[in-house]
Formats: C-alpha cells, structure tokens, sequence
C-alpha cells in the first residue's frame, strides 16, 4: 500500500461539502433555465407573447452556443481552471437574467417588441453561461470525486439542477402573485445568490490546489489544440454519446417548457391553486411549504441511495431502505392534502418530471457506481421516453399523462446518471472540459429546433385559439383594463371554454421520434464500446487515478 499525504478530497465531509457548494449553482441556473415553463399562459395573458414567440425566446436561449461559445469556455476551463471560468460564466449568467427581469419590468420600454427582444437578449447571455457552467460543476465533480463516489456525486448533483427546475417550474407563478415581473426577478436573484456561494467554494479548491501541486502539473500539460477536438469527434463512443445527448435530451428539456400549458389545455388542469383548501405552509407561507417539500423529496433521494450504501451486510441494508421508505410514505400520507390538489395543477404535475430525477437520480447513480451497466441503463431510458411521449401525446387518459410523466421523470434520471460519468471513462481529465463542451454544443443544436420548433407548430395547428386570444385580447384593451386585469378576464374566458384550448398533439407526438433515435445510438455506443473497451458496463467506483 502505497503512503499518501491525505488532502481536503480525501475527507467525505470535505467532498460532499463542496458538492453542494458548487450544486447551489447549478440549482439557481437550472430554476432561471426552466421556470418559464410555469408562467407560459400568464405570459400569454399578460405580456400577449404568442406560443411562437415563447418558444423564440426559450429556444434562442442556446444561440450562441450553437456557434462553439460552449466550446471556447471548455477550452478556457481547461486552461483557465475551475475557479476562474465558474467567476466569468457564473457572471455572464447572471448578467444576462439580470437584463431578462429588468426587461419583463419595462426597463427598457414597455412595447411589446421591445420587451420580447430584450428578454432574448437576456437570455443569450444567460444561456451563454449557463452551459459553461453545468461543464465547470461537471468538471470540478471529477476533480474532489474521481476514485471515490463518482457516479453518486455526478447524479446528486444533477438532482440539485433537477431540483431548481422542479421548484421553478412548480413555484414561479405562486412567487410571482399572478404578475411575470416579480417571477423573473426573484430568479435572477437566486443566481446571484449562488455565485457568492461559489465564490466561498473557490477557497477551498485553492487550498486542494496547492495540497496536490495542481499548479504545476497543469503548467507542464501540453496545450490544447485544435487536433484534440478532432480526436474528440473521430472516436466512435464519444461520437455516439454526443448525438444521444442531442436526441435526448431535445424530447425532454423542450417538452419541460411546454408540459404545464399542455396538462392545462389537454387534461383542464389549473394554472391557479384553488382557493379555501388546507395547504401545507411553513412560517404561516404556502410558498415556503411548497418549497419544503421539494426539498424534502431530494432529501429522501438522497437518503435511498447513500444511507444503504454505508451499511456492511445486505441485512442492515435491506432495514435501511425500509425504515427511509416507512418514513417516506409517512412524509407522503401528512401532505396528501396538498399533493392530490398539486395533480389537478399544471405547473405542479408538470414538475413531476424533475421530482422523479430528484428521487431516482442518486439511487441509478450508486447503482452505475456499483454495477456498471451505464450503456445498458441508456436504452432502458430511451424506451421509457417513447413510452411517456406516446403517452402523453395518442391518448386523453389522465391516468396515463401521469404515467408518461412519472417515465419521463425516472428516464430523465436514468440517461443522465448514466451518460456524464461515461464521458469521463472515454475522455482524458485534462480535456474534460472540451469534450462536456463539446457535448453541450452539439445538444444545444437540438434544444433550439424543439424549443422554438414545438411553439411554432403548436400555433400552425390551432389558428383558432391564436385569433381567438388576439380577438379577446384587442377587445379588452379597449375597455382601457390593465395588463392584470386583462390577464384575469382571459384566463376567465379560457375556463368558460370562450377560448379554445390548445391541441398539443402533434407538437409532443413528434418528440417520439427522438426516443426511437435515442435507441438506436444508445445500441451503437453499446457496440463501440464493447470494441474499443472503455469499460462503460463495469462499475465505475474506485476509479484509479
């Protein structure tokens, strides 16, 4: 056995500990990324944004990484290093939501064109930092993990994204008070928020810098070059990975945006949580008690995949996951009375798509750790995004959306848990934040053509509730109402059925052929892998250095 100074990573209250320090991070940029999604029909309602024009502004969030911005802050991570490019995109980020909220306040001129333009503005450069920085956490995972919990590490801290989706999603039209404005900008906060907490991560990952002679070792790395960016895209399993990335996650993270707006206009669930019911609160706030159960959710996640994992006989184990399951079934039974109202409501049953990952994520993470069989794990996720979007798209069964969600949620957890930790196997550490990057890149091509994609055939398809809107719209107006007020009368309309719902059919039943798409090169990675031997079947715990 080999004699070794122990470092800051070497302790599991220091690791972890820096894991949720660089999690909160992705927390508030996953909630800005996806809380739109919530307020889609206030939006409507509102701010007179079209279903095209959502998805524009939505889409056009991945513009500049679709041209190599991705790409040029991997290439800076791995030349710069984890702190200084999570201050510069961590920055960018929160530069760029900070312009959205001023523009959804009429900052820069209340006309809607100048709002919607704007708010793209905003968004760019959010989305500009946002992928570099889910690369640099990524990237940083691997540094405080590698040999020890990896997998695990990855998944938790992809619960937290979850998590800030989950909470965005379900939360911001509660946050807001019936008005866009106040949503964005508490969102934007929550961003800033997070990169002061980054900035307290950086100073421990000095100290483990200067513990393991990092310094150093970087500056005698040979530089990047162009060439490894060829290498990257010629070999076969990376090649494979990166297209499942796009085909993936372009039939889950668009359909996000849309899932609430469809479960109200499909199923005639709510956008407004009804009134004279018994919610659970904390500190006398609904608010707050909403968000103590997502948190409370992850925490049983959490305790599912790591409590049992530290227990030394398969007795011991199995009582673990009993009692965590005792008393997760009591968690549920005391909050019945608001979760059966949250499945009557859009933005709440929609955020069962990034519950799931908040339950399963860390559990199919110890599992990849322990059994490997990350390729396999792959394909059983692209089946079940068939199943959900056929679910969710063929039939008007309520019982079966919920179903289809609950299956893109558990695949949503499945594929990802699987995929980043995979990439590390296939791809040298010093040029980890190239080959992420390159992976968010390429995936981002897709999230634009469905983002803006599903908007605009959402509105090709039903012209009648386009004219319908813009008719009640005008009308109101012109009785000299405010935006509120409006907003209100519309939403009234909407639940008299004097405004059409929308048909949502061939928007998600395209997304299908994502997930046929998705197992056909989840196949091909199983085959590249099993000729090119990067291991991805075995388990990917105690990793050598």
């Amino acid at each position: 056995m080999k004699n070794f100074k122990k470092t800051l990573r070497d302790k599991p209250a220091m690791r972890w500990m820096m894991l949720v320090l660089v999690s909160t991070l992705m927390f508030a940029t996953y909630w800005f990324q996806d809380f739109f999604s919530g307020l889609k029909g206030l939006m409507e309602s509102e701010m007179g944004f079209t279903s095209e024009e959502f998805g524009r502004m939505i889409g056009l969030t991945t513009i500049a990484n679709i041209f190599g911005m991705i790409i040029v802050g991997g290439i800076m991570l791995d030349k710069w290093g984890i702190r200084i490019a999570g201050i510069v995109f961590g920055g960018l980020a929160t530069l760029g939501a900070s312009i959205t909220a001023l523009a959804a306040y009429g900052f820069f001129g209340d006309e809607h064109s100048t709002q919607l333009t704007m708010m793209i503005i905003g968004r760019i450069m959010f989305g500009s930092g946002l992928e570099v920085v889910c690369v640099v956490a990524t990237r940083t995972i691997v540094k405080w993990f590698k040999g020890y919990e990896f997998a695990l590490a990855m998944a938790i801290n992809m619960g937290f994204g979850r998590l800030g989706s989950a909470m965005g999603i379900a939360l911001s039209i509660d946050i807001g008070g019936g008005s866009v404005p106040p949503a964005v900008a508490f969102a934007a906060t929550l961003i800033g928020l997070a990169l002061i907490v980054f900035l307290i991560y950086t100073v421990f990952d000095i100290k483990l810098d200067r513990q393991t002679n990092v310094g150093a070792e970087l500056a005698e790395d040979e530089e990047f070059k162009f060439n490894d960016l060829i290498k990257l895209i010629t070999n076969r399993s990376f090649l494979f990975i990166a297209l499942l990335c796009v085909s993936f996650y372009a039939a889950v993270f668009p359909f996000i945006q849309y899932a609430p707006d469809l479960m109200v206009n499909k199923f005639g669930f709510t956008y407004d949580l009804p009134q004279g019911v018994d919610y659970f609160s904390l500190f006398g706030s609904v608010s707050l008690g909403n968000a103590a159960i997502f948190i409370g959710l992850f925490i049983f996640g959490i305790a599912f995949s790591m409590v049992p994992a530290q227990m030394k006989t398969f007795g011991k184990k199995l009582i673990s996951v009993l009692v965590i399951f005792v008393f997760f079934v009591l968690f549920i039974g005391s909050l019945w009375g608001t979760l059966s109202v949250w499945l009557t409501n859009g933005p709440k049953t929609a955020s069962l798509i990034p519950m799931g990952t908040i339950l399963f994520t860390p559990i199919f993470g110890s599992y990849i750790d322990k059994k490997g069989k990350a390729a396999s794990v792959m394909i059983l996720g692209a089946l079940l995004l068939i199943f959900a979007h056929i679910s969710l798209s063929l039939f008007n069964s309520v019982i079966l959306g919920y179903l289809g969600l609950l299956s893109l949620g558990i695949a949503f957890s499945l594929v990802p848990a699987a995929m980043w930790p995979s990439v590390a196997k296939i791809v040298k550490e010093s040029r980890l934040g190239t080959a992420y990057a390159t992976m968010f890149t390429i995936q981002n091509i897709g999230l634009l053509a469905f983002f803006w994609g599903i908007g605009k055939v959402l509105d090709m398809v039903n012209p009648s509730v386009i004219e319908a809107m813009d008719k009640a719209r005008t009308m109101l107006e012109s009785q000299g109402l405010s935006t509120s007020e409006v907003a209100e009368q519309i939403g009234l309309m909407k639940v008299a059925g004097e405004i059409p719902p929308y048909n949502y059919f061939w928007p998600i039943f395209m997304l299908v052929i994502l997930g046929v798409i998705s197992i056909f090169l989840a196949l091909q990675l199983r085959l590249a892998d099993a000729k090119q031997g990067y291991g991805l079947e075995k388990p990917f715990g105690n990793i050598e250095d």
